[in-house]
């Protein structure tokens, strides 16, 4: 919304809250600035009526009176725009301190800073779910993908958009066009979830692998967007979070800390390398080529040549 007429949506709420009795059309043009600068008596009532609609759509009651000379006038009495007294239980406030903290790294911080401590100081205690207030070891989920402001946005506005994509085993971005759905964040990684416009199917982008800049444009999406959309779902099929089977690999000591919490055995531990049993499916071979040198496919046969075929083919480019 411009700042223009959110200040003008903002005096024309002022002025119908502080009003003792309904103020007419000519009444409230004659109070608010931005009305008075209105040309034509037509292009005042357009934008009165559109404002009026924007604040009642926004939760405002907004009553209409008739005096009885047949003028129209308008208040919003106090009691029945007040909201109640906010309160949150434990897990309510833990969990909004969290989508706060999601915003550390963009441009909202401040406004979520600013809301957290609004609420503080109407005596809402912002602790954690086990009840503790929160101490220097908080819960954190990164927002530092420079695509992740733009993808949201276009999420929120149903915006189509425009990006350079890179594929773990792909030497150069590809263009997409996607209809975005909603955004996740999945074991420290945040995705997008949406139709591809060049696949014509559903896809689910991990944003650390979106190169340059997010463009959006405005128009229909082609695709019905579900009323649920599964991003954790559709990124764990890809990632082989849905085994099937078991693989046996070779990790580098003191590397490769997200494949040891998969692990489902260890079975030797050396100096120099570490031999362990993950879940093996869909897509693991995509993951296990992301730790290059520091992993060695050992079983079965085909994930290592398809671990191998994607190092070559980076390799290559």
């Amino acid at each position: 919304m411009a700042i223009a007429k959110a200040e003008r949506l903002m005096n024309l709420a002022l002025c119908l809250l502080n009003t003792a009795r309904p103020l007419s059309k000519r009444e409230l043009r004659d109070s608010i600035e931005a009305y008075i600068e209105v040309s034509s008596e037509d292009a005042f009532n357009r934008t009165f009526e559109r404002d009026k609609d924007d604040l009642r759509e926004l939760g405002m009651v907004i009553e209409t009176v008739e005096s009885l000379d047949g003028e129209v006038g308008y208040l919003a009495r106090r009691d029945l725009n007040r909201l109640p007294p906010v309160t949150l239980d434990a897990a309510e406030a833990a969990a909004l301190g969290l989508v706060a903290r999601v915003w550390q790294q963009a441009r909202l911080a401040g406004a979520a800073s600013g809301a957290l401590q609004k609420l503080r100081a109407a005596g809402v205690p912002m602790v954690d779910a086990e009840g503790d207030h929160y101490s220097a070891l908080e819960p954190r989920v990164p927002a530092g993908d420079a695509a992740f402001e733009p993808l949201m946005i276009a999420c929120r506005d149903r915006r189509v958009v425009t990006f350079d994509y890179r594929k773990s085993n792909a030497a150069t971005p590809e263009v997409r066009q996607v209809e975005p759905w909603a955004l996740e964040c999945w074991h420290g990684n945040w995705y997008l979830a949406g139709h591809d416009r060049g696949r014509r199917a559903q896809r689910v982008f991990r944003l650390s692998r979106i190169v340059g800049r997010v463009r959006s444009r405005s128009g229909e999406f082609t695709a019905e967007v579900p009323d649920q959309v599964a991003v954790r779902e559709g990124v764990a099929a890809f990632a082989g979070e849905h085994a099937t089977a078991q693989a046996r690999i070779r990790l580098r000591a003191g590397a490769g800390y997200p494949l040891r919490a998969r692990a489902t055995r260890f079975l030797s531990r050396g100096v120099e390398w570490d031999e362990l049993e993950i879940p093996y499916g869909h897509g693991l071979d995509a993951w296990l080529a992301e730790f290059g040198p520091d992993v060695l496919v050992l079983a079965p046969a085909e994930l290592r040549a398809d671990v191998l075929e994607r190092l070559r083919a980076v390799a290559a480019g």
